[in-house]
């Protein structure tokens, strides 16, 4: 066979396998319930692939293939988004994509690389394949906290359609699930190669310990989900339940509002629709917290701008003052010209006035929101005039608000893309928060999988933290979460609706994700080298030790 055919034979060998890996990941990434089982074979035929390929550069080549064909198939609505968020061509934004791709699925091409090298330089024996498995997972997980993503999404989120295995993320988050789905994965690799090469018989007998190590991974998931269910279901708190009303009023695109019928307009038709759905709650349930979405209020609150934006916050004010009921909304805070993106606490005092409190947000999105300073110039405003101005807020926070009949409640206050960090959520779980409290804008990815999936991100932070999360946005999905991921209640994506949910007040269950934070990437990073270093450098001190001459003996 001709060197052109074997090339063209290897190639296409890739591109199935890659073909086959995204498939499989785009069944167990739509995050339901009769695909989760895919996630345990979803990597097998790009595995197949890695123990293929003859140099690094085919290494290489194999992980940038696979970062292309699993961004383009996840996340192919982005560039619709961003062509509507933009105007840029649909194209441009198709090409920047993929130009990204790479960097944003890094973990791939690091893991392509190591795999491979581990496969010539590790010497055959009962453990080969054991050094190769746990290295190789460990630097993807390590990777991937190396190389933060931009929607931050990993193997481990797939399983969080399985109420039982999704439990595992309050000990090691999502990145611990995806280092166990990594180990099945080349475990099922392993049974099926042994199978295939020594027959039934020895086959079975070869295949007996990856399959074992398989089955203990899927039994000691399940039954630490039925564990951890179980005490959440059994812990019973002396608190009341909690009553909030969710207000969705699904009123978006400002800008173009505002250019078509004026800003005044726009934010008077904008709090008169969220003050009569509110209405419509207080009509049926005494409520202990009233929430609207990010930005609801899109101009600064209590540093009004003009006469109307004064009017407007006196207006407000006076309505949590009729209503007795305390109000929690995004808008705009305003500190020395710097401007934030902020969810303000209003709410009524014990001596008659109103309190005032407000957490400003952190992780802002990257250019729409927020521009680092180093490349923040005129020249980068003028070419992209949608980029953002505010600032970021100091960090981690929580809100203690004074609730009806003096009672407090300290919540975890996170606004729209801080929901993805494991690390944020947990050191405000750290800070005795009781309850977690998101307000959103997915309006701009309404109608796509985005709004899912950001849910599906938040769901998490409360598996890891153990706290109940009230989920607010202005198109959807507005949910109430449960400690175990369960999103209990929700208003669907592009409806109009408001609900009163009750909140289970539970006793906080003490969390290793709360305890150390967003540890698994880190460790993994460290073991990771220590495992590819460490018999390198001890094979170098033999043979130094074998080359030195050896000492005299004493007289």
């Amino acid at each position: 066979m001709s060197t052109g055919a074997v090339r063209a034979r290897r190639l296409a060998s890739l591109l199935l396998g890659v073909a086959g890996t995204t498939a499989l990941a785009w069944l167990f990434g739509s995050l339901e319930p009769r695909w989760v089982a895919v996630v345990w074979v979803s990597l097998v035929p790009w595995l197949l692939v890695l123990d293929r390929v003859g140099s690094w550069r085919e290494a290489v080549l194999a992980g940038v293939a696979l970062s292309l064909a699993f961004t383009s198939a996840l996340f192919g609505w982005f560039p619709a988004a961003i062509q509507s968020y933009s105007q840029a061509p649909l194209a441009v934004c198709w090409l920047a994509l993929w130009v990204l791709a790479p960097f944003m699925e890094f973990q791939f091409i690091a893991f392509a690389l190591v795999r491979y090298h581990l496969q010539r330089t590790t010497q055959a024996g009962p453990w080969a394949f054991w050094r190769i498995t746990l290295t190789g997972a460990l630097v993807y997980v390590g990777t991937e906290w190396l190389c933060p993503k931009l929607f931050a999404e990993t193997l481990g989120h797939g399983l969080y359609a399985s109420e039982l295995l999704r439990q595992g993320a309050d000990i090691a988050g999502a990145h611990g699930l995806t280092f166990v789905v990594l180990i099945a994965n080349e475990c099922v690799l392993a049974a099926g190669k042994a199978l295939v090469a020594h027959g039934p018989r020895e086959g079975s007998r070869r295949a007996l310990a990856p399959l074992a190590v398989l089955a203990a991974i899927l039994l000691g998931g399940l039954g630490y989900g039925q564990l951890r269910y179980q005490q959440v279901a059994e812990a019973k708190a002396s608190r009341p339940d909690l009553v909030v009303g969710v207000v969705q009023a699904n009123i978006t695109k400002y800008e173009k509002l505002a250019a078509e019928l004026g800003m005044y307009d726009v934010v008077r038709m904008i709090l008169d629709t969220h003050y009569r759905l509110s209405d419509e709650l207080l009509q049926s349930r005494k409520l202990d917290l009233l929430v609207w979405p990010e930005t609801v209020y899109p101009t600064t609150f209590g540093t009004p701008k003009s006469e109307a934006g004064a009017e407007f916050d006196a207006e407000i004010s006076g309505y949590v003052s009729r209503s007795q009921v305390p109000l929690l909304f995004g808008t705009y805070d305003l500190e020395q010209e710097r401007e934030y993106n902020a969810a303000m606490f209003v709410g009524p005092g014990r001596d008659g006035t109103l309190t005032r409190s407000a957490y400003r947000k952190t992780m802002l999105f990257p250019l729409t929101e927020w521009v680092p300073e180093a490349i923040d110039s005129p020249w980068l405003r003028e070419r992209l005039p949608w980029t953002g101005y505010w600032k970021r807020g100091p960090g981690p926070q929580t809100l203690a608000m004074q609730l009806r009949e003096g009672r407090t409640l300290t919540i975890a206050p996170l606004i729209c893309y801080e929901s993805i960090f494991p690390g944020y959520v947990a050191e405000e779980a750290r800070r005795g928060a009781e309850l977690i409290v998101t307000l959103s804008n997915d309006s701009w990815f309404s109608g796509t999988p985005a709004p899912k999936l950001h849910l599906m991100h938040a769901a998490f932070r409360s598996i890891e933290t153990r706290l109940p999360q009230v989920r607010v946005t202005n198109s959807g999905i507005s949910a109430l979460i449960s400690p175990t991921g369960e999103v209990l209640t929700q208003v669907p994506d592009d409806q109009r609706g408001s609900v009163a949910v009750t909140v289970p007040q539970t006793p906080h269950l003490s969390t290793l994700m709360v305890a150390w934070g967003d540890w698994p990437g880190p460790t993994a990073l460290v073991l990771s080298a220590v495992l590819l270093l460490g018999p390198a450098l001890l094979a170098r001190r033999k043979v130094r030790q074998a080359e030195s001459p050896h000492p005299l003996p004493e007289a």
